[in-house]
């Protein structure tokens, strides 16, 4: 992969007590983020669609994530990848929606709030 993976702000800034609740913020800034860097978004399903293959009932998107880095990190070439931790909800949800054979297979909560996992 030679692709540099572009990041659409420079403010990046990982959720802490007083920002995790605004789920509207980061819904903009992974919809940006998703649009710049398409790539990301299908390492996700091929790593996901690999774990389901399997034979797993569910799975964490934090693992598939830090298979997305090993990737990016060690097997490839280029400029250093990052991507912010509060986007995993989001992925995690985009890849049920767009496979509803396989709902459920990432534990999700609600956005926005601590909770109880749905």
């Amino acid at each position: 992969m030679n692709t540099q993976l572009k990041l659409p702000f420079e403010d990046s800034h990982e959720a802490t007590a007083a920002n995790d609740n605004n789920p509207n913020e980061w819904k903009a800034k992974f919809e940006q983020f998703h649009a710049a860097n398409p790539l990301v978004y299908e390492l996700v399903k091929k790593y996901t669609l690999n774990v389901i293959a399997t034979g797993r009932d569910t799975f964490s998107m934090t693992s598939i994530f830090e298979r997305i880095r090993w990737y990016t990190d060690i097997e490839t070439t280029g400029e250093d990848f990052k991507i912010n931790q509060n986007f995993i909800p989001y992925y995690s949800r985009m890849f049920m929606s767009d496979h509803p054979q396989h709902e459920g297979f990432f534990r999700i909560r609600a956005l926005g709030r601590k909770g109880a996992r749905k």
